[in-house]
């Protein structure tokens, strides 16, 4: 019984990864092409996540800062610190709403993205982040999903946050209303972005790196 629920995990994880990779292939390349225009031209990446996705947001500074999986000089991102054990923080009544967007005005400039992530679309310190960075002509790449919206959201809308979002902006959004998935999906998104700015800066990776370790 236990071992089928694992098993079941791996199954809809990977149903999900082969259902959003043609979905989500153009915007994750139009993420990077923005990001990569960004740090080329001295900007820098400020990333933000409620709950869990605050760990996110600072797994991706630091594989961005320090490396992927290729040596090359450092490139610029700060993780935007927040309360990752909030269990309201990725909803419409976290606490210290302003938490991010009151960094995004600190740090921001024009010309630098703010990398957004959320998994139900709704949390207002994401939220208000996003409009702070629109008031520092900041581009915004949002990685968001419908995670607890109920059955009467739209599929990979985004949510509050995808509607606020300009025609600048890029939506990475995951069309599916369980969180832990929508986590997974965001975090090859992550992978994605770094690899993509990698190959762009250092050419093409050899075969073998996108192969299976030996």
């Amino acid at each position: 019984m236990l071992e089928q629920r694992i098993q079941q995990h791996f199954i809809d994880s990977a149903d999900l990864k082969y259902q959003a990779g043609p979905v989500l292939s153009k915007p994750i390349s139009q993420a990077m092409q923005a990001i990569l225009a960004c740090v080329t031209s001295g900007g820098k990446v400020l990333a933000c996540g409620s709950g869990v996705s605050g760990l996110l947001a600072t797994q991706f500074a630091s594989q961005f800062v320090g490396r992927f999986e290729r040596e090359r000089p450092e490139l610029a991102a700060i993780a935007l610190p927040g309360d990752s054990t909030d269990p309201a923080a990725d909803g419409a009544n976290a606490v210290d709403g302003d938490r991010f967007a009151r960094q995004v005005r600190a740090l921001g400039q024009a010309g630098d993205v703010l990398l957004a992530l959320s998994v139900s679309g709704q949390s207002a310190p994401v939220l208000a982040a996003v409009h702070a960075a629109h008031e520092r002509d900041m581009t915004v790449v949002a990685l968001l999903g419908n995670a607890n919206a109920g059955a009467s959201a739209a599929p990979g809308t985004g949510g509050v946050i995808g509607r606020a979002l300009r025609e600048t902006d890029v939506q990475i959004s995951v069309p599916h209303e369980r969180g832990a998935r929508i986590h997974e999906i965001h975090l090859l998104a992550l992978h994605c972005l770094c690899d993509g700015v990698d190959a762009q800066l250092l050419g093409d990776p050899d075969s073998d790196v996108l192969s299976p370790s030996s």
